[in-house]
């Protein structure tokens, strides 16, 4: 737990881990609460029809021992990987303090993967079971006769042939069940990259990756959790990003969490699920928050009464976090982790540590520099490689078979991140782009999410992406791919309007000196922007 403090510098130099010799996730979300709390609700489902569903610890705790002791009784065992393909639901929060409850290992994947993508992930893993639902269970069986590992398939919404239904699992007696004791470095969830560059590699954490997530949870949150919190994210659970900065974590701190159905992202929805629900804490990633500004005066529309807003994923920029601020009524705290290793560095305006633009400061309990290439640390001001120095207990075990990987992925004692970032002299970590992202133009380096940032600042754009284009005088340029929003209409003079925009506002080296319009940019199921299929694109035009 985060202690309560006035100021920043006190905050990080009173802190301390107190990382137990044994921790559960699954009986630290569920059972510690329902033996003091039993009707305390730990979870809510949104209904776009006003049928909105609870569920109490009580419940909790006990639907998700039965269902550890089904697995139990399928063959599963501690170490044993079992998939979840599901949307946020009551069920997915079951299976997954289930399986931690039996010691095996959750392996959260989105309903949004393909199926090439799912036997990739399912394979390498060697998963044995998957909790699934109809939609998901017809893409399993497309793909299971490759799938020899894989020997159980539970279903929540549907019956099939050689499935069981979740609810026998779910339902059943927990009588002489028992959760396995494990320990902080024991396994318990396997989330696999988002694969924008190369293969994924499956990120394997320990249990401690909760508790790691606990001061850097509470510190963008405002020393969450307080009378009347509820959290909501419109993040997939499947992510880092919506299990470990939502589900989990608030979970763990007994604030309950809202669930919404599955769906492309409605800006509209989104509102209505902050008032209907009263939810006071939420976690939206910059795609979403920009697509909310879509949305004319939303206060005036929804009564909503939000205490604090976190936002990570990628970059948030000074634009859209001015604009979401403003629409939302509370500061928009950005945070910064990867799935290796989140919630690193955090904004908390409560302690005025906040800067539009900026991933915040270090967060109580983490160790972060700006590094180069053999591990030193460099001057603040000079570019160079965000790095989390190790051990740090919200840090992955490591890749998943994949121990030359692992290696790469330090230098000395610093985990490297693969991003590029500077650290000002008040202590502030901008984001200046992924290695690969870097764009080199006329010997200047150019990030590109100052450029996407200020294009998203203009009332025509709706989301922005930029890349390095191969050019034989400039080694690059600058190509920028535009999602306009509804109403605005591409064309030569737009585009030069936007080429203007940049230039008055950056500099005459950053500016797109080509613009492509598009209906939709290419996305991971995280919400991040693939430049690596941009920078394809650009290099197939060049």
């Amino acid at each position: 737990m985060l202690p309560i403090s006035d100021t920043y510098d006190v905050l990080r130099r009173d802190f301390r881990w107190q990382v137990p010799a044994k921790f559960n996730i699954g009986t630290a979300i569920s059972d510690a609460w329902a033996g003091r709390a039993p009707e305390q609700v730990c979870l809510q489902h949104f209904s776009p029809d006003g049928a909105h569903l609870s569920l109490t610890y009580g419940a909790f705790a006990t639907q998700s021992s039965s269902f550890a002791k089904g697995l139990r009784e399928l063959g599963v065992r501690p170490g044993d990987r079992v998939a979840i393909l599901l949307p946020q639901g009551f069920e997915a929060a079951i299976a997954h303090a289930g399986i931690y409850k039996l010691g095996a290992i959750a392996l959260p994947l989105a309903l949004l993967f393909g199926i090439e993508a799912l036997q990739y992930r399912l394979g390498d893993a060697g998963a044995c079971a998957i909790v699934t639902n109809h939609f998901g269970h017809e893409k399993i069986a497309a793909i299971r006769s490759s799938l020899p590992d894989l020997k159980s398939v539970v279903l929540v919404d549907a019956q099939a042939p050689g499935a069981i239904g979740f609810s026998v699992l779910s339902n059943g007696t927990a009588a002489g069940f028992a959760a396995v004791e494990t320990t902080p470095d024991d396994p318990a969830m396997m989330i696999y990259t988002s694969g924008t560059t190369g293969p994924p590699k499956g990120a394997l954490h320990g249990h401690r990756v909760l508790l790691g997530h606990v001061p850097g949870f509470q510190f963008h949150h405002a020393f969450l959790p307080q009378p009347g919190d509820r959290m909501w994210t419109p993040a997939d659970w499947a992510w880092a990003g919506g299990l470990l900065n939502a589900l989990l974590p608030s979970l763990l701190l007994g604030v309950p969490v809202v669930s919404s159905p599955a769906q492309k992202f409605d800006p509209h929805m989104a509102f209505r699920i902050l008032e209907e629900m009263q939810v006071r804490n939420a976690f939206i990633p910059p795609t979403a928050l920009r697509l909310m500004a879509i949305v004319e005066n939303p206060r005036s529309c929804y009564r909503i009464n939000l205490r604090t807003v976190g936002s990570a994923g990628e970059a948030l920029g000074r634009q859209t976090c001015e604009q979401a601020s403003a629409a939302l009524g509370v500061p928009i705290n950005e945070f910064y982790g990867q799935t290796e290793c989140n919630i690193v560095l955090s904004s908390a305006a409560h302690l005025g540590v906040l800067k539009p633009g900026s991933m915040g400061k270090p967060a109580p309990g983490h160790d972060v520099a700006i590094i180069d290439a053999e591990g030193r640390v460099l001057p603040r001001g000079t570019i160079g490689q965000v790095a989390v120095r190790r051990p740090d207990p919200v840090m992955f075990l490591g890749y998943w078979r994949n121990e030359a990987a692992t290696a790469r992925k330090y230098v000395g004692d610093w985990m490297t991140t693969g991003d590029q970032g500077i650290e000002d002299e008040e202590g502030y970590f901008t984001f200046f782009g992924r290695d690969d992202d870097v764009i080199t133009s006329s010997g200047y380096r150019i990030g590109p999410s100052e450029i996407e940032d200020c294009l998203a600042g203009h009332p025509a754009v709706q989301l922005a992406a930029a890349v390095g284009k191969p050019d034989n005088l400039r080694t690059e340029i600058v190509k920028a791919y535009v999602v306009l929003k509804p109403g605005h209409a591409p064309g030569p003079a737009l585009a030069a309007n936007l080429r203007d925009w940049v230039k008055t506002r950056l500099s005459m080296h950053e500016y797109p000196r080509e613009i492509e319009f598009l209906d939709s940019l290419p996305l991971t199921t995280s919400g991040k922007v693939i430049r690596r299929l941009l920078r394809e694109k650009a290099g197939a035009e060049a």
